[in-house]
């Protein structure tokens, strides 16, 4: 046989076993053969590589991070993995403000392999509580765009936007000093809240540079990437490279958004003055939009152009399937019938719309779909609630099971618990104020834990805007 034929014998051969390992997406269009992008020739194509499962990331605020929580799990439940959940006594996130410990943590949800609710980061603490190999990611948001919708989200809890005649954006911004009080309780919405979430310091001086390289460059060595919210499918794409996933695990449906009657626009003017205002952020939005743009150019144009294109096209097929053949209406919250899927709703002056699926979604569904399409569209606090059930059931059958004498449990394969109850007896607290939340807990007490903060510059093409609230 000649070396031609041999050859074409084992791309055959190849093309068959690919065929094979991939037999749950053959409904993908063929250029779904064509992910491997000539910059990661170098590494296994994601489908035969490991998927990375050890995963921290950090919520930011207003940044579309709650739809990036929601990927993550939905992922931690496809996989049997465990989620890192809050004790009862700091609800649905890590008793943000106060510096994250892993006292935070609910026993029921140790030990974790992802970690995703908010909390204010500590790189000590999250090194004692995850795996070696865990990777860090987090995503940050344009300071003018983030600070709007911050000073409307937070208008009613954050004394600093409280005391401004009208509720006016400008009025605060002519004199932000004359309102923001550095120590005051949710004083961390008003001024550098990415630095703040960072663990850095909200109130360092715009003349301090050398502090801010400093942060910057610890930022950029601790995390392995930093999405761009206004990128976000971009971001998505260097995100399943990073952690060798398939297109199945990026997919998502924007959540906690606001109406676009809640939104304003910003002048050239006011942008500029919410960025000297927020300093620090606008240094780190800047570095970071630059090197996602970076890393996106040596992944090749193309490869990127590709891989997004058939995320939106895989999303719409989920969303059609789970919407009844259309695309889903955004609802307010008074319009949504299941309650398990109303947003939380901050104030008056805000609207956070939601999703509400067809009631007869059951109708040649299967329970497996029904969940996939039912936890698509959770919003934060419902599934955080439905997420720690789960795990707390998995915990007491492995606690039942393991030897009296053995103090840590054995994590034992999760299983997804559909929401089979209406358990929710009011509207959740604000994410600026933690209360007891209902479900299985424990409280803890621990002090909180200083950090560090940071800065830096670039922007890139306009492309996939995902609409943050």
């Amino acid at each position: 046989m000649s070396q031609k034929k041999i050859f074409l014998v084992v791309i055959a051969i190849s093309t068959v076993s690919l065929l094979l390992h991939h037999g749950g997406h053959l409904n993908w269009p063929m250029e779904a053969f064509h992910l491997g992008c000539p910059a990661l020739r170098s590494h296994p194509a994601p489908g035969l590589k490991p998927k990375h499962t050890n995963v921290v990331f950090l919520k930011t605020h207003k940044t579309a991070s709650t739809t990036m929580q929601n990927l993550l799990f939905r992922f931690a439940e496809r996989n049997n993995l465990t989620v890192a959940l809050p004790v009862q006594a700091c609800s649905h996130q890590f008793c943000y403000p106060r510096s994250f410990t892993s006292h935070f943590v609910h026993p029921h949800t140790l030990p974790p392999n992802i970690i995703t609710s908010h909390m204010r980061f500590s790189k000590a603490e999250l090194q004692r509580l995850m795996p070696n190999d865990t990777i860090y990611i987090t995503i940050l948001r344009e300071p003018g765009s983030m600070f709007e919708s911050l000073f409307s989200y937070y208008n009613q809890y954050c004394q600093s936007f409280k005391r401004v005649p009208n509720g006016s954006l400008e009025t605060f911004l002519e004199e932000p000093l004359r309102y923001y009080r550095p120590d005051e309780k949710d004083s961390m919405y008003a001024r550098n809240t990415l630095t703040f979430d960072l663990g850095g310091d909200k109130d360092r001086p715009a003349t301090d540079v050398a502090y801010a390289r400093v942060f910057v460059a610890e930022v950029e060595r601790v995390f392995s990437l930093v999405m761009i919210a206004e990128y976000f499918d971009e971001s998505l794409v260097l995100l399943r490279h990073l952690l060798s996933w398939d297109l199945d695990d990026i997919l998502y449906v924007k959540l906690n958004m606001r109406t676009p009657s809640s939104k304003r626009s910003l002048t050239p003017g006011l942008r500029a003055k919410i960025r000297a205002w927020n300093s620090l952020d606008a240094r780190l939005y800047d570095h970071f939009n630059a090197s996602l743009w970076h890393r996106l150019s040596a992944l090749g144009p193309a490869c990127v152009a590709r891989e997004v294109r058939l995320l939106r096209r895989a999303q719409e097929r989920l969303m059609r399937s789970c919407f009844g053949g259309r695309m889903p209406l955004l609802r307010s919250a008074a319009q949504i019938k299941n309650k398990d899927l109303r947003p939380w709703q901050p104030s008056g002056k805000v609207d956070i719309v939601g999703y509400d699926l067809p009631v007869n979604l059951s109708h040649g569904f299967s329970s497996q779909a029904q969940e996939l399409c039912l936890k698509l569209i959770m919003p934060e606090v419902q599934y955080t609630r439905v997420l720690l059930r789960s795990q707390s059931l998995r915990y007491r059958r492995g606690y039942q099971l393991r030897p009296q004498q053995q103090s840590h449990p054995l994590q034992q394969p999760a299983r997804t618990v559909l929401l089979r109850h209406q358990v929710h007896r009011s509207q959740p607290p604000p994410a600026a104020a933690p209360v007891p939340a209902s479900g299985t807990g424990s409280t803890s007490t621990s002090k909180a834990v200083s950090g560090t903060q940071g800065q830096a510059t670039k922007q890139g093409p306009k492309s996939s805007q995902i609409q943050s609230s």
